[in-house]
């Protein structure tokens, strides 16, 4: 019966999703993000508190988009796993706080009761953040249902026990040169009308759509599948981020890194243009191998896009087929992408950008 419903129905419903989600919007994402801010700012019921930090001595990891799944062949974190949870004692014993920016479970594709019966280690790993008083968990498009109680309370809470809470945004607040600067942190789906359009449409994704597609086994698309819609969500992402004052915006969702703007391939573009104007032979042979790693990464991306200010971070995923991670890292006064390379014995960090808050700061307050 499943096999008749599924080529009965497998196109409509593609259909559907293309016709309800489409791509971002320009309106509807500075609409939605802008509306997201204003409630935490405001300290809106629903919403987080602000998280006040100390800019040299605040410690923050930010990960997203583990799509922790079922296990089976379908499940993307699988290669991932053990790198992950390496990553996340080392951040404890650090005394990080641990940020999960959305789609930290794969709800699209198993039921909740799977997922965590399947992942119960990895989450309890996570717990012993919350149980020392650093976690906060975010929700995305892939994880839509932890945005209601009753799932939260099924499902969450008896591996996190009863403190936790997840949000749609957090806001991260310092102090520099006496002025207020923000972090400002979503999972980056908000303006898509299938799961961001209204209080209606989130609850028909969560308690209708969803389980339709894990009955039928028919599978959507994500966004990190395009690099058109990647790359035109990540330009939108940061066009908004330019419409405000005194603030940086990180989000995941795409699952391709970005720091201060550029993706790292667009970075590495610029460096070979500069060590080839400068014939260095030495630099460009290591640059060009760089890219070469990272040809399957970023496998279909044809055009450089520059965004000239430094306002736009995103985290990356923690899904790669490799079992690498990426991640955003704020420590020491500096903001970092950080790689997890996946080893036999060990898993090993690297610092692939980094820049003093103080110097991003700085550029911000002279605009």
């Amino acid at each position: 019966m499943r096999k008749i419903l599924q080529k009965l129905l497998k196109k409509p419903i593609g259909w559907l999703a293309i016709k309800l989600s489409s791509s971002p919007r320009k309106k509807q994402v500075f609409e939605s993000l802008s509306g997201l801010l204003k409630c935490l700012r405001e300290g809106k019921s629903g919403h987080p508190p602000a998280v006040h930090f100390e800019l040299n001595s605040g410690k923050f990891i930010i990960l997203s988009d583990q799509h922790k799944g079922a296990k089976d062949l379908a499940d993307d974190f699988r290669n991932t796993e053990s790198n992950f949870m390496k990553t996340l004692q080392h951040y404890y014993e650090q005394g990080f706080t641990f940020i999960n920016l959305g789609d930290c479970e794969e709800l699209w594709e198993a039921t909740p009761s799977k997922v965590i019966e399947k992942n119960r280690v990895t989450l309890l790993e996570e717990a012993r953040f919350l149980a020392s008083g650093r976690y906060h968990r975010i929700y995305g498009n892939h994880d839509l249902e932890w945005n209601y109680e009753i799932q939260r309370t099924l499902f969450l809470k008896p591996i996190f026990g009863s403190k936790l809470a997840v949000n749609q945004g957090l806001l991260l607040v310092t102090t520099y040169k006496e002025k207020t600067f923000s972090i400002f942190l979503a999972h980056g789906h908000q303006g898509d009308q299938r799961s961001d359009g209204n209080a209606f449409s989130k609850w028909f994704v969560a308690a209708i759509w969803t389980p339709i597609q894990r009955l039928l086994e028919i599978q959507v698309d994500r966004i990190s599948d395009s690099f058109e819609l990647v790359d035109k969500h990540n330009i939108l992402m940061y066009e908004w981020s330019v419409t405000q004052n005194n603030l940086l915006f990180i989000s995941g969702h795409t699952h391709k890194p970005v720091f201060a703007s550029l993706d790292h391939m667009d970075r590495l573009v610029k460096q070979l243009e500069f060590a080839k104007a400068e014939n260095n032979t030495e630099l460009i042979q290591s640059i060009t191998s760089e890219m070469e790693k990272r040809k399957l990464e970023y496998e279909g991306k044809q055009i450089l896009k520059t965004m000239a200010k430094p306002t736009y971070f995103n985290s990356g995923c923690c899904c790669y087929p490799d079992g690498d991670l990426t991640g955003i890292e704020i420590a020491d006064g500096f903001i970092r992408l950080v790689k997890w390379k996946i080893g036999k014995e060990k898993s090993t960090r690297v610092v692939l950008e980094e820049s003093p808050l103080f110097y991003l700061f700085d550029l911000l307050s002279s605009e």
